[in-house]
């Protein structure tokens, strides 16, 4: 049977390889383009501190970044890369370009979600007379908490694909694998093999995704 002469050694080696760099940079990601996001939407006309040379800096940052592709972005950075973990290869060198990849690209989707809370709700907040920690924690956070969970599962499925280029340096992972076995071996059975769990991962990351936010949406 061809389930029996897959490499499911393999395959499960690329699955946690692909798991360790999508978790790891989504972790670190998240946390960078949550501060990034605020930045922008505070700074920005009309926010709470309204500052349009820093807004007009981060903004010019994250466009010029998010108009990479992911694999210009990855070589462009070697020197980066090399300063920050000792080398260029391998799945933890990937970590760094797939860090800064996902950073912009999750902010600019969270300041699109906090954008989107009605500033009624912030006016209330300040004739409360809450502070700006009380503002943006307890009123802009929980409003904006289901789109940015949604934000955040559109970023993982974008993250996984990356991953996939992210083996020209060695990284390896499922897509790696895929491309290696698929294309380069012309081994059908390993390159749908490895197609099947990559719908499945991505299915079941949007479901989950959908899952939570409409949990946030619904407390």
């Amino acid at each position: 049977m061809v389930f029996n002469i897959l490499p499911w050694g393999d395959i499960i080696e690329a699955m946690k390889t692909t798991f360790f760099m999508v978790s790891v940079s989504l972790f670190i990601g998240t946390i960078l383009a949550v501060i990034l996001a605020f930045a922008l939407v505070l700074t920005n006309d009309g926010g709470l501190w309204e500052n349009r040379y820093v807004f007009y800096g981060l903004n010019s940052v994250i466009s010029l970044i998010r108009s990479l592709p992911f694999i210009i972005l990855m070589t462009f950075i070697f020197p980066f890369t090399k300063m920050i973990v000792g080398t260029r290869i391998g799945a933890t060198a990937a970590l760094v370009p797939l860090v800064c990849f996902i950073v912009p690209y999750l902010a600019r989707l969270f300041e699109n979600s906090l954008l989107g809370v009605d500033k009624g709700i912030i006016r209330a907040a300040k004739a409360m007379g809450a502070n700006y920690f009380q503002i943006i924690w307890y009123f802009i956070l929980p409003e904006a908490k289901s789109s940015m969970i949604l934000s955040i599962t559109i970023g993982t499925i974008s993250l996984i694909s990356a991953t996939a280029q992210a083996g020209t340096i060695g990284a390896g992972g499922i897509g790696d694998m895929a491309l290696t076995y698929g294309y380069e071996r012309m081994d059908v059975p390993v390159m749908l093999a490895t197609i099947v769990i990559l719908v499945v991962i991505v299915q079941s990351v949007q479901t989950l995704g959908n899952y939570f936010a409409k949990r946030a949406r619904n407390h």
